[in-house]
């Protein structure tokens, strides 16, 4: 079955960290690009960040470049997202995507 869940959203503070995960089930990670997306109240939905199925090279964004990182273990087929510097407009729901498949999900929230 191939599924796609993502974890570790939460309320946090400006300046403060988090990391993402996104467990991927029925996927082989080193045979696809998994993406990073995320969707603000009111806005469109916008890609925060890739990493290359090949070689793993990554990708940000101009909005999150220098402070979040994308990284993958194939072992454990999951894919993080870790993010420092948060700032206020990085609230949004923040999803995996593989090709066409999406996970349901995490909130992340950063007020003070």
């Amino acid at each position: 079955q191939v599924q796609l869940v993502e974890s570790g959203g939460g309320l946090v503070q400006p300046g403060e960290s988090l990391r993402l995960s996104c467990a991927a089930s029925g996927f082989i990670l080193d045979a696809y690009a998994v993406a990073w997306f995320r969707q603000a109240p009111g806005k469109e939905r916008e890609a925060v960040s890739c990493i290359s199925q090949i070689d793993s090279t990554p990708a940000y964004s101009d909005s999150v470049k220098g402070r979040f990182t994308i990284s993958k273990d194939n072992t454990k087929n999951v894919v993080y997202l870790e993010m420092n510097s948060l700032k206020p407009e990085d609230t949004a729901v923040y999803y995996c995507n593989i090709g066409t498949y999406w996970g349901q999900g995490t909130q992340v929230t950063v007020s003070s």
